[in-house]
């Protein structure tokens, strides 16, 4: 999947796809709701068993799930719900620590309240998925399955606090993105893959509010779940993560603490190509079929 480029590299071509569509996105029109005071974006397509979708850091639904097709995918038999995090896409975006951490799991058991759903299955991706193994742990009477991605659990430390916080000054300070590119593992040799890394960076500042963003990193420990609460689980789980992702070793460690738990992995996929691989989708709309909890002419009677 590697093409030459020169002495000085080489060029990955799905990075090079996942900045096309992070550029060359229209918008789609949804509706709000308020949630504890914050208004949050959201969209509704398909019928059939609900499932939610809930969108990477510095993302929004459109540019996560839409423009990578897999919405589109699990609306032919399942009613597919989007939202925007607070402080990304089209929702609010307050610039207080305190406005984020777990309002932001909450939120999306505020949009399932919203729109009447006793239960769902839900679907996270990076950030997203943090917020899944959350919710799993808060309220798992209202998850029919779930399915975290590329993120992992690691025991909490003063080290990986310093670094969350070191992140965020770096989002809103003049290092951007580039940081977290490099935490997350993405390729950097050569220079075409520098470049791509250099738009992406960009393209991201330009398009998101730094100041939210890094509220939203400062808080983002209060997510974090303990092992006992892991094995304690009862809600079928399903982690999916690519093979070059820097975050594969804490995603592997749910393995040896989570019950009711199986792992994906996705072959050359890192932390930005892997949601584009088609094997990514195959594994969430297989997981999502096993774990069907009624027939889906029963659904939807709202």
């Amino acid at each position: 999947m590697y093409k030459r480029a020169g002495a000085a590299g080489y060029i990955t071509p799905p990075l090079v796809l996942v900045l096309l569509l992070l550029m060359g996105c229209a918008t789609h029109k949804g509706e709000y709701f308020d949630s504890a005071g914050t208004r949050l974006h959201y969209s509704v397509r398909g019928k059939g068993e609900p499932v939610i979708l809930v969108h990477g850091f510095a993302m929004d639904a459109e540019r996560n799930w839409r423009w990578t097709g897999i919405s589109r995918a699990l609306a032919k038999d399942h009613q597919v719900v989007l939202i925007d995090l607070r402080g990304h896409g089209k929702s609010d975006k307050p610039h207080g620590p305190a406005a984020y951490g777990v309002n932001m799991s909450e939120d999306v058991v505020r949009l399932m309240d919203h729109l009447h759903l006793d239960r769902a299955h839900v679907v996270g991706y990076s950030l997203g998925g943090f917020i899944t193994l959350k919710l799993v742990t808060t309220h798992p009477e209202r998850l029919i399955s779930a399915i975290p991605c590329a993120a992992g659990w690691e025991k909490a430390s003063g080290e990986n606090m310093s670094k969350l916080k070191s992140l965020g000054e770096s989002v809103d300070g003049p290092e951007g993105f580039r940081p977290l590119f490099a935490e997350l593992g993405l390729p950097d040799r050569g220079p075409l893959n520098r470049a791509v890394l250099c738009l992406a960076d960009r393209y991201l500042r330009a398009h998101n509010d730094t100041v939210a963003l890094a509220a939203a990193l400062e808080s983002i420990s209060a997510l974090a779940v303990t092992e006992a609460e892991l094995r304690a689980n009862r809600v079928p789980v399903l982690s999916v993560v690519g093979t070059k992702d820097a975050l594969r070793p804490g995603v592997d460690n749910l393995d040896g603490v989570m019950s009711e738990h199986q792992t994906v992995h996705i072959r050359g996929g890192n932390h930005a190509t892997t949601v584009i691989r088609h094997s990514f989708q195959k594994a969430i709309r297989d997981f999502l079929e096993k774990h069907r909890s009624s027939p889906v002419e029963a659904l939807n009677k709202k």
